[in-house]
């Protein structure tokens, strides 16, 4: 029996054990990256971006709240990102989410949540040189005939 605007899944084992880890972001860098290298020469950049919420209170008050997210990039992307990102640049980042612990010099065990870039989209405008290179340049506005005695009706 087909219902109109219903969709009927089969769903198998194989659908029901699928997962989704996708973060996406834009927001603006809190500093420029740091670029590092690993031990093989794999380039990996880390850095932070603030997303911030605007929101009306109870009271109908404007709020805003602003998160950070850690940020890590690898190989050609993180290259990418030391080379074009700085502090206050526009970003749109899609990736995954990872938690990690370790223990600082203290011996405390630290907990972490890093978003993985997997995609990176440079936001803003460009350089005004750029822009005024790209413009076209400014025409004149055709002139159009004042004479009223000259129309044909």
């Amino acid at each position: 029996m087909r219902v109109p605007g219903i969709i009927i899944w089969k769903i198998t084992k194989e659908d029901l054990m699928a997962s989704v880890n996708k973060a996406i972001l834009i927001g603006n860098l809190g500093a420029d990256p740091e670029l590092r290298y690993t031990p093989d020469g794999q380039a990996v950049a880390s850095f932070r971006i603030a997303t911030t919420e605007k929101f009306k209170n109870r009271d109908g008050e404007q709020q805003e709240r602003t998160e950070w997210h850690n940020i890590v990039c690898w190989r050609r992307t993180a290259e990418i990102a030391n080379e074009y990102l700085k502090k206050g640049s526009p970003v749109y980042i899609e990736g995954r989410i990872q938690y990690r612990s370790y223990e600082d010099k203290d011996g405390i065990k630290r907990y972490r949540t890093d978003i993985v870039a997997q995609r990176l989209q440079l936001l803003g405008a460009r350089g005004k040189a750029e822009d005024e290179q790209k413009q076209p340049p400014a025409t004149p506005e055709p002139q159009m005939p004042s004479d009223d005695d000259d129309l044909p009706f």
